[in-house]
């Protein structure tokens, strides 16, 4: 079982334009959608599609549009009930794929509230098949008004602390002080998932633009995260593909390009297509190679929709080895993401 935490759930609304947007005037829409969202969610709507037993837990009333929308999808899930309703979020797409999206804060919660989430996420990571505590733990998304900084980092703390080697393995997909939260705390993850941006502010080292110009500088950037104790680090680079990076070696996945509809969630979709590979025994690069697969069926469909694993085409995927091991010179928590190494 896998469960993801999705502290600022929305419901993301997609509308899709007929042509480029155009500031200032009416423009009709083609179609428009609404789907549950939130990094963990999307995370556990994409392994849900796969047939990977998945659970989101998140906040929100029994009767929000965010719950019904889990229902509607069949993707079980763990809320909290709050007071006040969830955000939503909307998301515009143009024919050649651009899109613009407008993300609203999310309610605000308390410290109660906050423990009270954490309370239910250790209940849940403990209701794992056969007794066994959940194999993976996703903490994604952005944290709304109120949240402690360093939410991540104490999440991460409390589930090892819980269920100490049969702790879940942690996968952190967020950015800013959620993520700076849990490298500075001493809660490195076992796989980290930024994007070329979100990969350039924690490192400090190159931009977004250099990065996904230079996989190589990027292979850079993310060996110093392993060398901090992060397990794995997959890096989505746009264009470029995406890189993986542990403690045993580094890999680099491209594709030839698709008709995107709509970027939104597609690396969400990334790393549930990472996640369900790993869990069914896949080497390290074949977890890169159904990430990127992964990720370019989501972009490939309209809206937040996500891919089933039948709607994927890993085969189109190349993998390549970048030679030389990482060092690891610390003696971290942390634990690597998959150990196997390629047949």
């Amino acid at each position: 079982m896998i469960v993801t935490l999705t502290v600022n759930p929305s419901l993301d609304r997609t509308v899709e334009l007929p042509g480029t947007l155009v500031r200032g005037a009416v423009q009709r829409a083609t179609a428009i959608s609404g789907d549950p969202g939130g990094k963990g969610v999307n995370v556990c709507r994409a392994l849900t599609a796969s047939g990977v037993r998945a659970v989101a837990v998140l906040p929100g009333r029994d009767d929000d549009p965010v719950m019904a929308g889990l229902r509607s999808a069949g993707v079980s899930y763990a809320n909290l009930p709050i007071a006040a309703a969830l955000r939503s979020n909307i998301t515009l797409t143009e024919p050649d794929g651009t899109t613009t999206k407008i993300n609203v804060p999310g309610p605000p919660l308390d410290a109660g509230e906050q423990e009270g989430l954490l309370d239910l996420l250790l209940a849940t990571c403990a209701a794992g098949e056969d007794g066994s505590p959940a194999s993976w733990l996703v903490l994604a998304g952005s944290l709304p008004p109120g949240a402690s900084p360093d939410l991540y980092a104490l999440v991460t703390h409390a589930v090892r602390q819980r269920f100490g080697n049969r702790a879940p393995r942690i996968a952190i997909d967020s950015s800013g002080p959620p993520l700076l939260g849990a490298l500075l705390h001493n809660a490195a993850p076992d796989l980290l998932k930024p994007n070329a941006e979100e990969l350039a502010e924690v490192t400090g080292i190159g931009t977004e633009d250099e990065l996904e110009r230079d996989p190589a500088l990027a292979v850079t950037a993310a060996r110093t995260l392993v060398a901090r104790g992060v397990g794995a680090v997959l890096a989505t680079l746009g264009p470029k593909g995406a890189l993986l990076v542990t403690a045993g070696g580094a890999w680099q996945a491209t594709r030839p390009p698709v008709e995107a509809r709509s970027t939104v969630g597609a690396g969400d979709s990334s790393l549930a297509g990472f996640l369900l590979a790993d869990v069914a025994g896949a080497p390290p690069r074949d977890c890169l190679r159904q990430a990127v697969a992964h990720g370019a069926a989501a972009a490939a469909l309209p809206g937040t929709a996500v891919p089933a694993l039948s709607q994927t085409d890993p085969a189109a995927v190349t993998v390549t080895e970048i030679a030389g091991p990482v060092a690891v010179p610390h003696t971290g928590s942390a634990r690597a993401a998959s150990t196997k190494e390629e047949d």
